[in-house]
């Protein structure tokens, strides 16, 4: 068995969890895979997997390079694919923040698993900042102004955004009408920034010039449904995408305040590693999310 068809077969192992069913799946005997496997791990010189009589698992270093194995597939079937003039086909890896997963995308998947049939979608959700190349990750749609790296950018979408509180708050705290007015007694729930680890501050438009207003924050998250949570609960001014509070606010849960002086919209992008010809599944899917966040927010 040549190296790449060993690499396949180590893949599948790991998704299979098994030895016999990898090798029916392949269409090989289990006795050739598994010398396949031992002689891939003489190879590289480390154990890749663990075996028990009722499962296999792979080790630390099966974890790793399962990642990298997935990557060099990919990346081989690729290059075949443009060559071959076939459809996109094999895994896709996008990370996404959860609201705007559950909202925004997750909705219009059907639309884009139909379009192309032979791709394979993995979508994690989440509002930590995810590492693309050390967790495999094809693209990320994040929110917020991006910092200078070494990923390239498409922008989806700006979404607006609204302060809000909820009622038993403001009954609590009072209605502020000024940005002055928010020094007298108010607070916000402070949503702690995943790329900087630092507390968001209140911000506003007003004159054509941005106010930053850092209040008070008795109650910190770093989580979107515990952010928006908290202001449901009375704890605190909130600031959040238009498209997520407007619900809560026709039906009463939450009221908008100061109108006049919204926050500024936050940008959407797409990113993914610079350095790294997007794949063709990766193409495609940045050409549908695009247009389905054209009209967003």
């Amino acid at each position: 068995m040549d190296r790449f068809t060993a690499l396949r077969a180590f893949v599948r192992i790991v998704e299979r969890r098994s030895f016999s069913r990898a090798a029916e799946d392949l269409g090989l005997p289990r006795a050739t895979v598994t010398d396949a496997i031992k002689a891939l791990e003489q190879h590289l010189g480390v154990r890749l997997l663990h075996r028990t009589t009722r499962v296999v698992v792979p080790t630390l270093e099966g974890e790793a390079f399962y990642g990298r194995c997935l990557r060099l597939i990919a990346d081989m079937d690729d290059a075949e694919a443009a060559f071959r003039d076939v459809p996109p086909r094999g895994p896709l890896r996008i990370e996404v923040h959860g609201t705007l997963g559950r909202h925004l995308l997750f909705p219009h998947l059907p639309d884009f698993l139909q379009r192309y049939p032979d791709i394979e979608l993995e979508v994690s959700e989440g509002d930590r900042y995810v590492d693309l190349l050390r967790e495999g990750v094809d693209g990320a749609i994040r929110v917020g102004t991006l910092a200078d790296s070494d990923l390239a950018a498409r922008r989806l979408a700006l979404l607006r955004e609204v302060t809000v509180a909820s009622p038993a708050y403001v009954q609590a705290h009072g209605r502020p009408e000024s940005i002055a007015s928010l020094a007298a007694g108010h607070q916000m729930v402070g949503y702690r920034s995943s790329a900087t680890g630092q507390l968001i501050p209140l911000e506003f438009q007003q004159g054509g010039q941005v106010r930053h207003v850092p209040l008070p924050a008795r109650v910190r998250v770093s989580g979107a449904d515990a952010f928006l949570g908290a202001a449901l609960a009375g704890l605190g001014i909130i600031q959040a995408p238009r498209y997520r509070m407007d619900p809560y606010i026709a039906r009463g849960q939450l009221l908008e305040l100061l109108p006049g002086m919204p926050p500024t919209p936050s940008p959407v992008s797409l990113v993914y590693l610079r350095n790294r010809t997007p794949s063709p599944r990766l193409r495609v899917f940045i050409d549908w999310v695009a247009a389905v966040f054209e009209h967003a927010g």
